[in-house]
């Protein structure tokens, strides 16, 4: 008789705890994941310096990016890198001396092939059309949307002798939503900088 209460009361309490349980998991609570946070950005205030080095070329930039020679193999002289290092972002500057037509038609082929590379994660390109005549500064701005890994994309060109490609990269996973407010940011600076470009 004894041993019969025990079990009546154990599988009493099992139940309680299995109906405790069901309750529990079939309320009425509209359970949603908490979106990824992402950390808080401080920019630095915007502030302007001329490059006027020995390329045939000059252009103000920020007082916060950093430019660089680029070292990698196949550069050639006035390739250069502008970092962001607090935005672990780089806008590679690739000049090339233009030595014929022959030549010019095949770095704009270049630049519209090497953009179009990024379809595959783009969800659009859009192109501007460049234009300071009193400058003889010409050329095309690509807006690639979407979660490509080169969101900017440029050529300049004196469409004589000069030529220069502009591509802009930031170094973390490509998810337009986490790097947005960086890109906004940095994209003010690549247009002062074309706006302010010239040839020597």
């Amino acid at each position: 008789m004894e041993r019969k209460r025990s079990v009546i009361v154990k599988q009493a309490v099992l139940m309680l705890a299995a109906i405790a349980c069901l309750a529990a998991c079939n309320g009425n609570h509209d359970y949603s994941p908490k979106p990824r946070g992402y950390f808080r950005i401080l920019f630095p205030k915007k502030q302007y310096q001329m490059y006027n080095e020995a390329c045939p070329f000059t252009f103000a930039y920020p007082t916060y990016a950093k430019i660089e020679p680029d070292t990698n193999r196949g550069a050639k002289p006035c390739w250069l890198n502008m970092r962001f290092p607090q935005f672990a972002g780089t806008l590679h500057l690739s000049y090339e001396h233009i030595n014929s037509q022959k030549e010019f038609d095949e770095l704009i082929e270049d630049a519209h092939r090497l953009t179009f590379e990024h379809t595959v994660k783009a969800t659009s390109i859009d192109q501007g059309v460049i234009a300071y005549p009193d400058r003889k500064v010409y050329g095309i701005y690509y807006t690639v949307d979407g979660n490509a890994a080169s969101s900017v994309q440029f050529y300049l060109t004196d469409s004589t002798k000069n030529y220069i490609r502009g591509a802009l990269y930031f170094y973390t996973e490509p998810r337009l939503d986490s790097i947005q407010p960086v890109l906004t940011f940095v994209k003010q600076d690549v247009d002062l900088m074309i706006k302010s470009f010239r040839w020597k």
